[in-house]
C-alpha cells in the first residue's frame, strides 16, 4: 500500500524521484520497476503493473453500449503510459501528462492505497483545504450511503 504524501520537485526533463518506500512498493509488485501512469481527477495517477492489469480486466466487464463508459475508457486507457524506474529511482512523467495535471516544479506525491497520485502543489493544497471545509458534510453523506469505516 502507498501511504502519506511528500513534496517533490520535477527536474527540467520531467523526472520525479520517488521516495524510498514508494520505490520499494513498486519493486515489490514489479521487479523490473514498471509503473503505469495515466490521467485522472486532475492529477497523474500511477499504478503498479499488477494493479493496472486488474483495472484493464475490469473494463472488460463494463457495458460499452453506454457512451459514458466508452468515453471514460477512452480517456483513462488512452492516457496510460508505462514507465520504468531508472537507476536513481526516478520516473519520467511524459509531457502530455505534465500538461494535463498542470505540473510545474513544485509537486506533491500522495500515496492513496493501491496507487500514487502526483499533483501540482497548489492544486493539492487547495483540494485538502476544500476537503477540510466540507469534511462533516462529506462524512455524513458517506454514512447515509451506507459506507462504514473504522476510524
Amino acid at each position: 500500500m502507498f501511504r502519506g504524501h511528500s513534496e517533490r520537485n520535477l527536474d527540467p526533463k520531467g523526472r520525479l524521484m520517488l521516495p524510498p518506500e514508494y520505490r520499494d512498493e513498486v519493486l515489490r509488485h514489479s521487479p523490473e520497476g514498471k509503473l503505469m501512469l495515466t490521467n485522472l481527477d486532475g492529477c497523474v495517477t500511477g499504478y503498479p503493473m499488477p494493479v493496472w492489469e486488474e483495472i484493464e480486466q475490469s473494463f472488460q466487464k463494463l457495458n460499452v453500449i453506454d457512451p459514458r463508459v466508452r468515453n471514460f475508457q477512452r480517456f483513462f486507457i488512452s492516457g496510460a503510459v508505462e514507465v520504468v524506474l531508472d537507476k536513481q529511482g526516478r520516473i519520467l512523467i511524459p509531457p502530455f501528462l505534465r500538461s494535463y495535471a498542470k505540473l510545474g516544479h513544485d509537486c506533491v506525491l500522495a500515496g492513496v492505497g493501491r496507487k500514487i497520485e502526483l499533483w501540482d502543489k497548489a492544486a493539492f493544497l487547495e483540494g485538502r483545504r476544500l476537503m477540510e471545509e466540507n469534511f462533516q458534510q462529506d462524512m455524513a453523506a458517506m454514512g447515509q450511503a451506507g459506507l462504514q469505516m473504522l476510524l
